[in-house]
């Protein structure tokens, strides 16, 4: 590791809550046991201020003069994000249509030199991470427009229910909305064998109300999104919601696939189009 990385990760996370260089110390140990027990529990858990508050406004500057190159496209879509028109019951949730208004700053358009940036690449942020969800190691995507992205949602849109493609997702909010676009989810309402079609309809039809999870900028959050199903509620007010997602993957060589990539990021690259058909399922789930 460089004398770089080091100054950067001081710099960035509050290492006096966060000893990152030391992960046998108390407080580290404390952090892993709590959040391990949350995601087994509830299937998600936040780091409060894991980003120096001195920050939070860089690092709100920083991803706001990034969001104008968001890629913009409002889509018909389902929770499983799967075609529309896929030959499916007339009662499957993959049915009913939503509206997913968010958009993503693909991780070509983002700096090096970034906060976000430098805590994706590094090392001890990784294996930080890779130990809350209980995991020897994980890997950086190896997709050059998905692994880092800005997550934008503009006033008056959303990001409908959803699951996500990978198991493990971290986040982190770098602008709160004027009003709306809370988080909320429904943890573990599936597992890799039984997607509980009835319990996700139920959601959809209101029967059923997601628990909202405060977050507030500088705040890093792990989550369990393949299994959950969440959103962010439509943003109110003048100020769009921002965050920053970081997707690791357990394997190495990671690539999304053409046809999720065009729909994230409006256009695709040799690497996406080389990587087509060699993907492996680690589950037989609908997404």
């Amino acid at each position: 590791m460089s004398t770089l990385q080091a100054i950067t990760l001081d710099q960035v996370v509050d290492t006096d809550r966060y000893p990152l260089s030391d992960p046998e110390s108390a407080d580290v140990r404390s952090v892993v046991a709590r959040a391990r027990h949350e995601l087994a529990t509830v299937g998600c858990t936040v780091l409060p201020d894991f980003v120096r508050p001195s920050l939070h406004e860089t690092l709100r500057e920083e991803c706001a003069a990034l969001a104008p190159q968001a890629y913009y496209d409002v889509e018909t879509v389902n929770v499983y994000n799967i075609p529309v028109d896929a030959d499916l019951p007339q009662n499957h949730p993959g049915r009913r249509t939503l509206q997913r208004g968010n958009a993503f700053v693909a991780r070509d358009r983002i700096p090096q030199g970034a906060l976000i940036a430098r805590l994706y690449g590094h090392t001890m942020f990784q294996r930080l991470v890779a130990e809350c969800f209980g995991l020897p190691q994980l890997h950086e995507l190896a997709d050059p427009l998905s692994g880092l992205v800005l997550n934008v949602v503009r006033p008056g849109m959303e990001h409908p229910w959803h699951f996500d493609t990978n198991e493990y997702t971290v986040s982190m909010l770098t602008q709160q909305a004027q009003a709306g676009g809370e988080f909320e989810y429904c943890p573990n309402i599936r597992s890799a064998e039984d997607e509980r079609f009835d319990d996700v309809r139920d959601v959809l039809d209101g029967r059923t109300r997601g628990d909202r999870l405060p977050l507030r900028p500088g705040d890093l959050q792990l989550f369990k999104g393949r299994y959950s199903l969440h959103r962010v509620s439509p943003v109110q007010g003048d100020v769009a919601r921002h965050s920053a997602i970081f997707a690791y993957s357990e394997r190495p060589g990671v690539i999304g696939s053409v046809a999720r990539t065009r729909q994230l990021f409006g256009r695709v690259l040799p690497e996406h189009l080389a990587a087509e058909g060699r993907a492996v399922r680690s589950d037989r789930l609908l997404d």
